[in-house]
């Protein structure tokens, strides 16, 4: 019993600071794809409302689009990360995204006691892009707006908003936006006190295999420079550079695997992922 009134007393202060604040979360990897912690997420983000602090998710859905093209014999295939994206897959990209994943996020958060919303980027244009300049990957965007008036109304009204990255281009056409970008230009446009990104690892591992609890920006472009950091975790460390430089407070990368990892990161005094932070 002592153990879970520290645990309390811990987290007291962190509840204080954060109260009134914007955390956007990128949701993705197994915590979307196993059931017990798709739960444990949505108790987690209902729990973060209820203390006064105002998440804001963003979604990804690629296992599930993968299936799916893949029963449809819809060939797929991917450069420097990107899902390629013709018409065929953009609707079943769009299908999977603002349909079946988005309406299981808010559902899950609503059965948790939390008031959850679903958007899609193309809502109101809450999300506008052009297309990227790799042409051959097709219909894949970077955002080039953000409709922050919507997000701010939906979460002021007592509403959780959960976004879909589809995105509407100026040139008329839909584009299928990477989930991590997403996020972290929403919550660089919101000037968020936190942008978390859900991934399958730690966090960010040291050259001793061990994990880094804390990094400045410039030892982040240092570890990628020494090829420390590598492979997938640089798209996801470049996001959370972005972000910083783009006015957010802090930037986590945790790992979604763990029951209540967005708690034990934010509300306790060691956390469990890698919380990178500006240079000053």
């Amino acid at each position: 019993m002592s153990e879970k009134i520290e645990t309390l007393l811990e987290a007291l202060p962190y509840i204080k600071k954060f109260a009134g604040s914007i955390f956007v979360i990128k949701y993705g990897g197994a915590a979307m794809e196993e059931a017990h912690l798709k739960k444990e997420f949505a108790k987690d983000v209902a729990l973060l409302k209820y203390v006064g602090i105002n998440p804001v998710i963003v979604h990804g859905g690629g296992p599930m689009i993968g299936r799916l093209l893949k029963d449809l014999n819809i060939p797929t295939r991917f450069i420097d990360g990107l899902r390629v994206t013709d018409e065929k897959t953009l609707e079943v990209v769009e299908m999977v995204l603002a349909g079946l994943v988005n309406k299981e996020i808010v559902k899950n958060i609503n059965d948790m006691g939390g008031r959850a919303i679903g958007l899609s980027g193309k809502d109101g244009r809450l999300l506008t892009a052009k297309q990227v300049e790799n042409k051959e990957v097709g219909l894949v965007g970077d955002i080039t707006g953000v409709n922050v008036d919507i997000i701010k109304d939906i979460s002021k009204h007592g509403y959780i908003p959960v976004i879909a990255p589809i995105a509407d281009g100026s040139d008329g056409k839909s584009y299928n936006i990477n989930a991590d970008t997403a996020a972290g230009n929403i919550a660089q446009a919101l000037s968020a006190e936190k942008f978390i990104l859900l991934t399958d690892v730690e966090g960010v591992i040291g050259s001793d295999g061990k994990l880094i609890s804390m990094l400045r920006k410039r030892e982040i472009e240092e570890l990628v420079e020494q090829k420390i950091v590598t492979g997938g975790m640089i798209p996801k460390v470049s996001c959370c550079i972005d972000a910083l430089k783009g006015g957010v407070q802090e930037a986590h990368i945790v790992d979604g695997r763990v029951p209540h990892a967005i708690l034990l990161e934010v509300f306790t005094d060691s956390g469990i992922g890698t919380e990178i932070i500006g240079d000053e």
